[in-house]
């Protein structure tokens, strides 16, 4: 009998898996379901570029449709899938319409919190997670407004700036005692928060959105937990994603935080794989803790590995090294690995000159985590070393070495 992979979300790693399972040689039948009509697209530019150009929502698109016509490749945008009867071998779709399979590839993505407060559901007041969404805040910021974003993490800086660059006013509440707390480092929180007020972007930290205020039906302002009141035309939810995990956990797949999978990225289903930003997968970057890692690199490196595993047989371990950017007023942040548990830092660059980068290293001395600011090449360097395993002492010998140069003399993992 013929394989047959059937792909759960058109996202971008669903999307990708498609493609890497025909680039790796694979000749049975590829499914790729989606519940997004139109192809599949990227997802970063919604939070940045796509909300000051007037761009088609065409240039979007990952790959045009005659690529997957020519691969092979069903891709049906239309009928989502209800169900994975791993009984049956089957995937029913809301159609009635069942779809036998060999493999199935969970990509289901995430979706946002929803505010917790009374007012979310006015006029104004958006998420950012979809084209659709960001074609409703595209057109909310035609003209002047008081924008108020809820949440200082990617999301809420990259739709800050975006806006303050086409000329609103613009708040960011953020419940932390920083920007970006949760993924870098307080230099490079702090830098970003000095680059935003400096654009005038108002920064406000400890602080917690108790209501949206409106009047006949639209937002109007954001009450604060301290009772204070700010205007506000548009308000932006920016506060985190939950993990789309009905379908495995109806299908009785283990789920905690997203879909469990080991090492391989297999589901307790060996016949399931679980890819992207629903996928709780070990980190060996993480000295094996189970994470679930919201980037476009975790998904297509996911994907390909999947892929690959189904049609060449690879039964390697999952150990990409994880990375992530944002652009915010022409800054340039990238980070590489991971840099929870980390309480010993080197810098390199300066922050004066608006270039630089943070190294972070566990209590034992190994690199973790870079953090780097307009170095790109840094970061370039700094996922070569943390591929292969490095410790502080050789950063410490070589004080004046860029990070290029210790890619050569770094001795590791001895």
């Amino acid at each position: 009998m013929p394989e047959q992979v059937v792909i759960i979300g058109s996202g971008q790693a669903g999307a990708q898996a498609a493609v890497s399972l025909r680039e790796h040689g694979f000749t049975g039948s590829v499914t790729l379901i989606g519940d997004e009509a139109g192809l599949p697209y990227q997802r970063p530019p919604l939070s940045k570029s796509y909300l000051t150009i007037d761009s088609p929502d065409s240039a979007l698109a990952l790959r045009a449709a005659s690529v997957y016509e020519r691969m092979g490749i069903t891709i049906d945008d239309t009928d989502p899938a209800i169900r994975i009867d791993r009984k049956a071998a089957k995937v029913l779709l809301r159609s009635g319409r069942r779809l036998d399979f060999t493999h199935v590839v969970i990509a289901t993505g995430a979706r946002v919190r929803r505010l917790p407060i009374e007012g979310d559901d006015l006029d104004g007041v958006v998420q950012l997670r979809t084209l659709q969404d960001a074609r409703i805040l595209r057109e909310l910021l035609r003209s002047p407004r008081s924008v108020v974003v809820i949440g200082g993490g990617f999301i809420g800086t990259e739709v800050a700036a975006a806006a303050v660059k086409n000329g609103h006013g613009v708040t960011i509440i953020e419940s932390t005692t920083r920007l970006m707390s949760r993924v870098v480092s307080p230099d490079v929180s702090n830098f970003v928060t000095s680059v935003h007020q400096q654009r005038g972007t108002v920064v406000r930290l400890n602080a917690s959105a108790s209501a949206i205020v409106g009047k006949e039906g639209k937002a109007i302002a954001v009450k604060l937990d301290n009772g204070e009141t700010i205007p506000a035309d548009v308000v932006v939810s920016g506060i985190g994603v939950l993990p789309n995990t009905e379908l495995a956990a109806d299908a009785g797949l283990a789920v905690h935080n997203g879909v469990l999978v080991n090492a391989h990225l297999r589901t307790t289903d060996p016949r399931i794989s679980a890819i992207g930003d629903c996928a709780a997968f070990p980190c060996t970057h993480a000295s094996g803790q189970i994470l679930r890692l919201e980037s476009v690199q975790n998904a297509v490196d996911q994907a390909r590995h999947v892929a690959a595993r189904i049609a060449a047989r690879d039964e390697s371990v999952y150990s990409t090294v994880p990375w992530f950017w944002t652009d915010q007023f022409g800054m340039k942040i990238q980070m590489v690995g991971i840099g929870a548990d980390t309480d010993r830092i080197i810098r390199h660059g300066s922050i004066a000159e608006d270039s630089f980068s943070v190294l972070r290293f566990s209590g034992d001395g190994q690199l973790r985590c870079v953090e780097s600011v307009n170095r790109s090449s840094d970061h370039i360097s700094a996922r070569k070393l943390l591929s292969r395993g490095a410790y502080i002492g050789e950063f410490e010998n070589y004080p004046g070495a860029s990070l290029k140069d210790l890619v050569d003399r770094t001795v590791v993992n001895r």
